[in-house]
């Protein structure tokens, strides 16, 4: 089995330092943490930022800061910025972010963009128009038939076929199963370009049954802090590293 392009995800919308000290927060130190996991073996970052309170931001500066710093520092680690709602962002705010910043690769939300059906075509047509990468986040197959609605009606373009299942919520004592990717699999059987992120301490399971399938992975702190006996890791790369040993044991 040929190992899977691994995305970094370590922070997240809704965590801070409360729940782990080395959750990256401030630009500064999402750097390090992307340099410790890019030498870990990551191939990706999937990058939220957060304003000086700490909390989930859309800032067009912060993002340019943060991802004019990764290419000089990382020239070789993909970078995708996230449009993530968390509860903040209405689809206005969203689209704004990515007219401003015109990202080489994104992740949207197509049930975010639901709420603004107006809007909806506007977000896609400018991705295409801006050469940015679209990666759909599904969180169920109600998602999934959305994505098929939308891309039979031209709404999403025919190159913007990139999804995420993601397996399990932010909910106390979330324990997602590799058999949780079933469904995804079932709905889209001949998707080619697809991602697993999974919540909770069988978060390295869920991914090493997603590789084995041919799948990219997603992991990191924004979904799991724990290793599979219910420690914490001790920090993102400590989480990666332990990931790849899991992965390279299936071969």
């Amino acid at each position: 089995m040929t190992r899977p392009f691994i995305m970094v995800a370590p922070n997240g919308a809704r965590r801070g330092k409360a729940d782990h000290d080395a959750l990256p927060i401030s630009v500064p130190e999402i750097i390090h943490t992307a340099t410790s996991c890019y030498n870990a073996g990551a191939n990706g970052l999937h990058l939220h930022v957060r304003d000086e309170q700490g909390l989930h931001s859309l800032d067009v500066g912060l993002y340019k800061e943060a991802t004019s710093e990764l290419a000089l520092v990382l020239p070789k680690l993909k970078v995708q910025v996230t449009t993530e709602a968390a509860g903040i962002f209405d689809v206005p705010e969203q689209l704004k972010c990515l007219q401003e910043l015109k990202p080489k690769w994104a992740s949207i939300s197509i049930r975010e963009m639901a709420r603004d059906l107006s809007l909806a075509p506007q977000v896609y047509d400018l991705c295409a128009e801006s050469g940015t990468e679209v990666q759909h986040i599904l969180y169920n197959t109600d998602d999934i038939q959305l994505l098929h609605e939308w891309q039979q009606q031209g709404i999403v373009k025919a190159t913007q076929g990139s999804v995420l299942f993601v397996l399990g919520r932010y909910t106390q004592g979330q324990i997602s199963s590799p058999d949780d990717l079933m469904p995804f699999r079932e709905a889209m059987p001949n998707v080619k370009d697809w991602m697993v992120c999974a919540f909770g301490p069988q978060e390295h399971a869920c991914l090493a049954n997603a590789a084995q399938q041919g799948g990219s992975v997603r992991v990191g702190f924004e979904n799991s802090l724990v290793t599979p006996e219910g420690m914490q890791h001790a920090d993102n790369a400590a989480s990666i590293s332990r990931l790849i040993k899991t992965i390279d044991q299936l071969k």
